[in-house]
């Protein structure tokens, strides 16, 4: 995996949280998130002095590859989305590090919008990761990229960690699922949004919309990249041209 060490990324995450945890309410979420924060400690201990019989053999990276083992998420798609041509709904969501991002400071830059359900599924995970792969190809079309789920600030920073993505993961944690709904792509009913792109032009102006069908279909990446060229050389793409 491509960016820092796990072992750097670890350390760097851990300072995070320790940083963060006062800030979070004591609750649930609290109690649940110290667990697992535990957990990953104990792990990353035995990891490093290979004494437990259970963790002798396992690598950062089978923590990693968890996800694959994770239930699949189904269903069919409940709504389409925002049309395209309408004007980009703006809105200010706080990244993994609780800076937040405004939709409308990126004016004069293409943006592309990537809701998907939520961190750690299975086909979050592959797309996420895809997107991470081609990043170059959205730096070469001028082009932002940015995800949004309801997951919490915390849970974004410790995915991003371990699936080593740059870009950055959005928090439409409270109120929850927002952002989805002016974009009409929440689920109410899963308490998540649907898998889809929006490409939003430097005027603030919708130009591609993908809703996947059926929530475990990553989008063609190539259709996404072919949007991108269209709103960077409209004239082209008006001639036959891409």
């Amino acid at each position: 995996m491509e960016g820092k060490p796990y072992s750097r990324r670890l350390n760097d995450l851990e300072e995070r949280f320790r940083a963060l945890e006062p800030a979070i309410p004591a609750g649930p979420e609290k109690e649940a998130l110290s667990v697992v924060h535990g957990m990953l400690q104990e792990l990353w201990r035995n990891l490093r002095s290979g004494t437990a019989e259970s963790t002798a053999r396992l690598t950062l990276q089978d923590v990693a590859d968890l996800y694959k083992t994770a239930p699949s998420m189904d269903g069919e798609a409940l709504s389409r989305g925002l049309a395209v041509g309408t004007p980009a709904p703006d809105f200010t969501l706080p990244d993994a590090n609780g800076q937040p991002f405004t939709l409308s400071d990126r004016r004069g830059r293409s943006v592309v919008v990537v809701f998907y359900p939520l961190d750690w599924s299975p086909t979050c995970s592959d797309q996420l990761s895809l997107y991470q792969a081609e990043l170059d190809q959205f730096t070469k079309r001028d082009a932002l990229l940015v995800g949004i789920s309801v997951d919490s600030i915390y849970s974004h920073g410790a995915w991003a960690a371990v699936r080593g993505l740059t870009f950055p993961l959005l928090s439409d944690f409270n109120p929850h699922g927002e952002v989805a709904r002016r974009y009409q792509v929440w689920r109410e009913k899963d308490g998540f949004s649907e898998r889809a792109l929006f490409l939003v032009d430097g005027e603030g102006i919708i130009r591609y919309v993908h809703v996947s069908p059926k929530l475990d279909h990553v989008p063609d990446i190539y259709e996404l990249f072919e949007a991108l060229d269209r709103v960077r050389s409209p004239e082209l793409a008006a001639a036959g041209g891409s």
